[in-house]
């Protein structure tokens, strides 16, 4: 969903360095994943791909937001290939990922 080389660009990595490509496919697809979860909704790359169900509200276009939600999720799993760091104090960045996100929620519930 999102371009390789918006994400080589924000991870650092030269555009030619292919050695990482499939490790940073699988990252994209687990944060799109993860903004899908967070939201409640499906997205959608462009406007074009959404169904035209008029009551379908879980549709979401990507957007400025979703997308720098999603680099950062990225940058952090490239940065940190482990599920714990030894030896650092860590600390969220301050409007990451989810306050990004937040404003995109949507959940239904039957009754």
């Amino acid at each position: 969903m999102l371009d390789p080389e918006i994400i080589k660009n924000h991870i650092r990595v030269e555009l030619d360095f292919s050695e990482d490509d499939a490790l940073l496919e699988t990252y994209a697809t687990a944060a799109q994943r993860y903004a899908e979860n967070y939201t409640g909704r499906t997205l959608y790359a462009t406007k074009t791909e959404v169904p035209k169900d008029p009551e379908d509200k879980r549709a979401l276009v990507l957007d400025d937001d979703i997308t720098t939600a999603m680099l950062l999720l990225i940058g952090h799993w490239y940065a940190n290939r482990e599920s714990v760091v030894i030896g650092t104090t860590a600390s969220e960045v301050p409007m990451a990922v989810e306050a990004l996100l937040a404003p995109y929620r949507h959940f239904f519930f039957d009754l």
